[in-house]
């Protein structure tokens, strides 16, 4: 079961970013380096409606609940999202990830961050372990849950 979404803190952390990074894997890496305590998330998000199939994500744990520092760009009410954890890494280990990453891929983005081979399909993609694979099955059926109507009419 996924933690609950806070809002209000997500809203204030977003504020607090320097600047709105292209994607969700630079807001969350950005905003961990600003929260004591975090543990940096990736995995999948879904909405209802469009785009009608799961969405790689990322995103904060802090104690008890997430911190999406993209929930303004969502543009959704908190409860019509739902997250799908594949990998969690303390600030440490993802900054060491980072710096591996840029060493061995210089021309490659270090984020997001897969892990070790070997690799699980999911989707039209190859990228992390059976974690992920799982995280996003379980992120597919919610998915077609929300949207079973809109789908059988297309």
């Amino acid at each position: 079961m996924s933690k609950p979404l806070n809002a209000a803190l997500s809203e204030e952390i977003a504020q607090r970013l320097s600047h709105k990074a292209k994607t969700s894997f630079d807001n969350a890496y950005e905003a961990a380096l600003l929260i004591p305590g975090v543990t940096y998330v990736q995995g999948f998000l879904v909405l209802p409606g469009i785009p009608y199939k799961p969405m790689e994500h990322c995103w904060l744990e802090v104690e008890d609940a997430i911190v999406d520092p993209a929930l303004p760009h969502l543009n959704r009410a908190p409860e019509e999202i739902w997250y799908f954890s594949a990998q969690r890494l303390s600030v440490k280990k993802l900054k060491a990830a980072i710096e591996e990453a840029k060493e061995d891929y210089p021309e490659d983005d270090p984020l997001p961050v897969y892990g070790p081979a070997p690799y699980e399909y999911y989707g039209d993609a190859m990228l992390g372990g059976k974690d992920y694979l799982e995280a996003f099955q379980a992120a597919e059926a919610k998915c077609r849950e929300l949207n079973q109507s809109e789908l059988d009419r297309n």
